[in-house]
């Protein structure tokens, strides 16, 4: 079917749609929005009614939202990072005593990987999300 009949602009291409925010939940939306900020040398943005945004430079913005009524769901967020601030950024973790490892597993603590050229590592935030730090992107086929 034409894309019209779904609502969906048939002029609109893959390279025309972005990501503009996502919400990660947490149990105490501070904690959780300071600890990441911290780690990627970021600021935590001014509260934008139950959210609390971490801006991530390009036009994406992770909005923290407490959910305290329930488990929080572990997802994963992978994040591009400047090569020459990786260091810093396992550094951080080391200075808050957070374990980094090489595989989304967490099977290689202390460890980080060397995937498609660049650097990476995973470490969780303070409510079980599967943080991944990387300088080079996944090769895709």
């Amino acid at each position: 079917m034409p894309r019209e009949q779904h609502g969906q602009d048939a002029s609109a291409t893959p390279a025309a749609v972005q990501l503009n925010h996502t919400a990660v939940y947490a149990t105490d939306r501070h904690l959780s929005a300071e600890f990441l900020a911290t780690v990627l040398g970021l600021e935590v943005g001014s509260p934008f009614g139950p959210f609390l945004p971490v801006d991530l430079g390009n036009g994406v913005t992770l909005d923290f939202y407490e959910k305290r009524d329930e488990p929080i769901q572990s997802q994963h967020y992978a994040f591009l990072v400047p090569d020459d601030r990786f260091d810093t950024m396992t550094a951080r973790l080391d200075a808050v005593a957070v374990a980094y490892y090489a595989d989304p597993g967490h099977t290689e603590p202390g460890r980080i990987n060397r995937l498609f050229g660049g650097r990476g590592a995973y470490f969780l935030d303070p409510d079980g999300h599967n943080m991944e730090i990387m300088t080079r992107p996944y090769v895709r086929p």
